[in-house]
């Protein structure tokens, strides 16, 4: 990722934080906010039943649907649950894999990132089993481990929620797994938003792959990121689908020296929520121009915070 995108989202978060602030009541049809004087086609239509776009750079909005319609998430959750983990873990910690966490993810037919008991991973490992192949058992045990155990990690991260001014947003479990949890497609791009912030965050969610060798401690593990907007210049940053929340997608990428952070929600189809997510890049785009590339690079796997120039 180059350092570009981080340095647009570092200064965008404050003006973010702005964009998040609740309404009253949810907007029953589509708006948009146009700020780039060359753009000149209608707002496209999009299916999903709740969207948003943010331009970072600038610190404004450029499409909303439904924006602030209480809705589950699905495994975008695990996106704070990355966000906390780093906010208190160590990347070199040593987290051991418990019959506990293997049982939670195949009980509840989420995706796993294939772990056994026994094993013993570093956060940064975990952290790639939960944000690629979006592995429940990584969140259990990460969530065990730093809560110490899930409801006080939970609690941890409608903290952090709050902090955020995700005023909108309550979580129940650290997956996104079925439950009373909820937020707004608004809420979750200002997570996005902060998330990116942190270089190891980052890194994570523009990896296509990570392989993990076969030690003492653990077997081999290959993680394949499930975001497949990466193949179009995006940077990041996760996808998420149960039945109740139907396909989402929470993305960032960069157009015309711009960067872009959207969330689409409740979508009909896996190619949907990638369809819907370009056709907003590309609108966005027509008016930005495509002089600068799309992608960026992190900084080095340490700290939570980037230092600006």
């Amino acid at each position: 990722m180059r350092n570009g995108v981080l340095i647009a989202l570092a200064a965008a978060l404050v003006t973010a934080g702005a964009a998040a602030a609740p309404a009253q009541a949810a907007p029953t049809k589509t708006t948009s906010i146009q700020t780039t004087p060359t753009k000149t086609t209608q707002a496209p239509s999009v299916t999903a039943t709740e969207a948003y776009l943010m331009d970072t750079t600038e610190g404004t909005v450029q499409f909303a649907k439904r924006e602030t319609r209480r809705v589950p998430i699905a495994s975008l959750t695990k996106v704070m649950t990355a966000y906390v983990v780093r906010r208190q873990a160590r990347l070199d910690d040593m987290v051991t894999i418990t019959k506990s966490d293997v049982r939670y993810a195949t009980a509840g037919g989420a995706t796993t990132a294939g772990l056994r008991e026994g094993e013993r991973l570093t956060v940064r490992e975990l952290l790639y089993g939960l944000m690629l192949p979006s592995g429940a058992d990584a969140a259990h045990a990460l969530a065990e481990k730093y809560g110490p155990g899930t409801a006080k990690f939970v609690a941890k991260m409608n903290d952090a929620a709050r902090r955020l001014g995700l005023r909108d947003t309550r979580y129940a479990n650290p997956d996104g797994l079925p439950s009373k949890g909820y937020s707004t497609a608004r809420d979750q791009a200002t997570l996005a938003t902060a998330a990116l912030r942190d270089p190891v965050i980052a890194s994570i969610a523009k990896t296509p792959k990570r392989v993990v060798g076969k030690s003492g401690l653990h077997r081999a593990h290959v993680w394949r990121n499930t975001n497949d907007l990466l193949d179009d210049g995006a940077v990041g940053l996760k996808t998420g689908f149960t039945n109740q929340a139907g396909y989402c997608l929470s993305f960032a990428a960069v157009r015309g020296g711009r960067t872009y952070v959207g969330v689409v929600l409740g979508e009909r189809s896996d190619k949907a929520r990638f369809a819907t997510a370009r056709k907003l890049l590309d609108w966005v785009g027509q008016g930005a121009g495509e002089g600068a590339e799309s992608g960026a690079e992190s900084g080095a796997e340490s700290g939570a915070e980037v230092t600006l120039p």
